[in-house]
């Protein structure tokens, strides 16, 4: 596939599809100017043949239907785009229809994967991407806060999160600032865990936090788009790599608290709640820990009232508030 035009307005989306007659169109619903059913009904009068996919975290019924009364070939789920967005658009481009397991209309069988034999096709995508997935049935994942005052708090809940895990045999992974990846390496084999055999068999990922982020922000801002592509493809290898019953992947974060902590309040908000739609479509457990001193005025108070309404728990140096 070869994208050949990204656009973020409904009305620009009907210019583009127009001028540029794409072979198949990667449709939202929630978008500016025109929303993703309008743009689909203009698309239509221009280009009767058009192959729309609508991609978005809309799935009531009422919208289900009215897309595929207006034509569309394909629905998918944001939550499960990771498999099922490749199959839905090879279903698709074969000229056969798609319904993602996320909506209720059956009224369409959904296809297998296969590959596209022939020339690359052209994708004309409209709105924003969307996060992966890797299991078929939803299993209880906890996104859980420490805000902690002292290094011993921090060290003491996150080696213990982290050693369970691999001790489970199931991965981790570690997003954290270089001095905190040295500490937690040296307190895990303190507590002898096996932390080389873990990294060489993929179960213990540590990597540079600010690296990490600089793979996905543009513009000061998280881009959906890279988050869940750069992400979603560690939460994928070490998903492989674990070998726990069920396998799990645990993911230790400080990327939103180093935000916070620059002064970067939006982002750091932003990068939580990608983080949220990440967990949908994954067994992920994960421990985020911010520093009571990056929360100093009312501001900044206000902004960490709401990151923790997107966690399932949040503790204060060990207790849960």
């Amino acid at each position: 596939m070869q994208v050949i035009c990204e656009v973020g307005d409904g009305l620009e989306a009907v210019q583009k599809a127009v001028e540029l007659n794409p072979d198949l169109i990667l449709l939202d619903i929630g978008l500016p100017t025109l929303t993703g059913i309008d743009a689909a009904r203009q698309i239509r009068q221009h280009l009767p043949n058009a192959k729309i996919l609508f991609l978005t975290q809309e799935s009531s019924d009422d919208v289900v239907q009215e897309a595929f009364r207006l034509g569309a070939q394909g629905y998918v789920v944001k939550a499960r785009a990771g498999t099922e967005l490749p199959p839905a658009i090879e279903a698709i481009m074969r000229g056969e229809k798609f319904v993602g397991s996320g909506v209720t209309d059956h009224s369409s069988t959904a296809a297998t994967a296969a590959r596209i034999p022939g020339r690359p096709s052209s994708v004309e995508i409209v709105g924003s991407s969307a996060s992966p997935t890797s299991r078929k049935t939803p299993s209880p994942c906890c996104h859980e806060l420490l805000l902690y005052s002292t290094d011993e708090s921090f060290l003491e809940r996150s080696t213990r999160f982290i050693a369970a895990a691999l001790n489970a045999r199931n991965s981790v992974i570690v997003l954290a600032t270089e001095p905190h990846l040295a500490e937690l390496r040296r307190t895990l084999r303190e507590n002898e865990v096996d932390v080389a055999t873990a990294v060489a068999e993929g179960r213990y990922v540590p990597l540079n936090a600010a690296n990490a982020l600089s793979t996905f922000m543009v513009n000061g801002l998280p881009d959906p788009v890279r988050f869940f592509e750069r992400v979603g493809s560690v939460v994928t290898a070490a998903l492989r790599a674990a070998k726990g019953e069920p396998p799990r992947v645990m993911a230790y974060g400080e990327m939103s608290p180093l935000l916070l902590a620059e002064g970067k309040a939006n982002a750091a908000v932003a990068v939580e709640r990608l983080t949220s739609e990440l967990i949908q479509g994954y067994d992920l457990d994960i421990l985020c820990t911010y520093p009571a001193r990056s929360i100093r005025g009312q501001e900044d108070r206000q902004i960490f009232e709401r990151i923790c309404a997107m966690h399932s728990t949040v503790y204060e140096d060990q207790k849960a508030i």
